[in-house]
């Protein structure tokens, strides 16, 4: 991918969360720079400084993201923490609106975890609105998605325009189970032949692929949930971004069920 403005970046609202990112990018106000994985380590475990040390080290053509934030006069590593971005904020187009300024964004891998469709609708854009995305426990699951190294202020501005001016409906929260791992490739995620329902859970058969990245400490992650409501209940199972596209999921399940709460699809530190 050659550097664009965030402008021409692909975005249609009614079909969050596509076009996003295929691989990791630095997100500045005059355009989206690709980047580059360092070295790969799938055997270390990383976080706090040396998180911050390894997401330095990402390169575009020229420069490192070091490099990279020190150009943009934004402010440093040292001062960004990991922030896991499930949909729309993963979208260069969406960032510029919401004036984030400079944020390094890399591709990432979640497992015993998925995005699913918060039960709720945010209508400000199009009609009848956009479903965002949250997160919930999956045992057996893997699929791709994008962890930024925003600082604290960038992390409120993502929550409070979720939240829409009702403060409260998105909650940051730490996750207490799954797993993160840096992820260079696109993954293809489990098949719905591979869930299995008993009732009560799903899980995934087979064999996941085996990780190429560094784990990423998850319980010092934050990330937004959906804290009014959590996710969609489709008769007690989950709906899969990766398998229901929001077109399909508004037309063909959204208020045709209940909701399950957040506290009882993930648990938090």
């Amino acid at each position: 991918m050659a550097n664009i403005s965030p402008r021409m970046w692909t975005y249609t609202p009614a079909n969050s969360p596509v076009s996003l990112p295929h691989e990791s990018v630095f997100f500045c106000p005059e355009e989206v720079i690709p980047l580059q994985f360092p070295e790969l380590h799938p055997e270390m475990t990383l976080s706090g400084a040396d998180l911050q040390a390894y997401c330095g080290q990402f390169t575009s053509s020229t420069e490192s993201v070091d490099s990279l934030l020190a150009l943009h006069d934004a402010p440093g590593m040292d001062v960004r923490r990991p922030f896991l971005l499930l949909g729309e904020l993963a979208n260069p187009y969406r960032l510029l609106d919401l004036k984030v300024g400079p944020l390094p964004i890399f591709t990432v891998r979640i497992s015993g975890l998925c995005r699913t469709y918060a039960d709720a609708l945010d209508g400000r854009e199009v009609i009848p609105g956009v479903h965002h995305i949250t997160l919930a426990r999956l045992k057996g699951w893997w699929e791709n998605t994008h962890l930024a190294m925003a600082t604290v202020p960038q992390m409120k501005a993502m929550v409070e325009w979720l939240d829409q001016g009702r403060r409260g409906t998105w909650r940051p929260v730490k996750p207490a189970e799954g797993a993160l791992h840096f992820e260079p490739l696109q993954l293809s995620p489990p098949s719905q032949e591979l869930i299995v329902w008993d009732g009560e859970s799903e899980s995934i058969t087979g064999e996941a692929p085996g990780t190429n990245g560094s784990e990423i400490l998850l319980s010092n992650v934050m990330v937004p949930v959906h804290s009014n409501f959590g996710c969609y209940d489709n008769r007690g199972r989950l709906v899969r971004c990766a398998h229901t596209g929001q077109r399909e999921f508004h037309e063909s399940l959204f208020r045709r069920g209940s909701s399950m709460k957040w506290s009882d699809v993930l648990d938090v530190v």
